[in-house]
């Protein structure tokens, strides 16, 4: 069984390796009141589709601070795959800035033989833990899958499992697994924020349950193995702004937003929780505690636009080049506000 208190396989320290490093370099503030930047996720190998995303994000904000995917990148894991990713990533415009997160899709090329070969009755294959994990750092250019990076002086903080869960228990598969490391770090990284008055926006590939479109299914509550722990400590903080993907779930639904309120911790107000939607193929509820593919050209995201004393996030369709919706945040401890 995977358990809190041993040691993370996929975290184990490489050569050089250093902590997660902040990036606390800020230009956010009264001579920059406005950011805007773009998250997107779930590209799984739709290329075609990430190119056109990358195309349309730049057409409708061509000064964008940054650019944060939350994760499954890759259909597969595969080495190769990556290089595809980088080779489009590198051919359409986008960002300097950009934060990778880390998706359960990143962890399947040991249900193949080979590339063209499925053979999931014989995993992982040959495949072993570290060596995905070796891929997507050797990718993200890293050594962790937690890290914070700064989009114009708006703090972002990358999530991700640090263990592949079946490696550790046959009965699982893509639960998400965190280090005593990581869950320090991030309360750290969000004290060190709250006490600067700033926002903070949280990438990480799995939503956490009972949040937005999709959390209340069956299918999609029971994706970490720790969700109290992460709770009680987003759950502190009225100005941090959590992006989850992994359902591909439709932007068009009601819950694509929604303020989550953690017992115990004090904040009654709750934090915000995003969804993502996705590059690939987007699904909806079925009716019947399941869900549907939508099909056709699906691919959407999302634009964040933080000022003074709000954040506006936007949802945007790339296949038809409009917005289809939008909300403002207030926030309730920003420079531009009392404190």
């Amino acid at each position: 069984m995977v358990t809190a208190g041993g040691a993370a396989a996929g975290a184990a320290m490489l050569p050089g390796q250093a902590e997660a490093q902040p990036q606390t370099q800020a230009k956010w503030g009264p001579q920059w009141p406005v950011v805007r930047f773009n998250i997107i996720s779930d590209i799984q190998g739709d290329l075609t589709d990430f190119g056109k995303a990358l195309d349309d994000l730049n057409a409708v904000n061509p000064g964008s601070a940054g650019l944060g995917i939350a994760g499954d990148l890759t259909p597969r894991g595969y080495d190769f795959e990556y290089g595809q990713l980088r080779e489009t990533f590198d051919k359409h415009p986008h960002p300097r800035q950009v934060a990778w997160a880390i998706g359960n899709h990143e962890f399947y090329v040991p249900k193949w033989r080979d590339p063209d070969t499925l053979a999931q009755e014989t995993w992982p294959n040959g495949t072993t833990e570290d060596s995905l994990f070796r891929s997507f750092y050797r990718f993200a250019g890293r050594n962790t899958v937690y890290n914070e990076t700064s989009f114009g002086g708006v703090p972002v903080l990358c999530l991700g499992t640090e263990r592949y869960a079946k490696y550790h228990d046959p009965k699982l598969w893509d639960e998400v697994w965190m280090s005593d490391r990581q869950f320090t770090w991030l309360e750290q990284r969000l004290r060190y924020w709250s006490l600067r008055r700033s926002p903070v926006m949280v990438l990480t590939h799995h939503p956490l349950p009972n949040t937005v479109s999709g959390t209340h299914n069956k299918l999609y509550r029971s994706d970490y193995l720790q969700p109290d722990r992460l709770l009680s400590i987003l759950g502190r903080y009225k100005d941090v702004f959590l992006f989850s993907g992994h359902t591909h779930w439709d932007l068009n639904l009601s819950d694509w937003v929604v303020r989550r309120v953690v017992p115990g911790t004090g904040n009654l107000e709750g934090f915000t929780v995003v969804n993502t939607a996705a590059v690939q193929t987007g699904w909806t509820d079925d009716g019947k505690g399941g869900e549907v593919s939508l099909g056709g050209a699906f691919n959407q995201g999302l634009q964040v636009e933080v000022s003074p004393g709000s954040v506006v996030i936007k949802a945007r369709d790339f296949t038809t080049k409009t917005w289809l919706k939008q909300i403002t945040v207030p926030l309730h401890d920003s420079w531009g506000f009392p404190h």
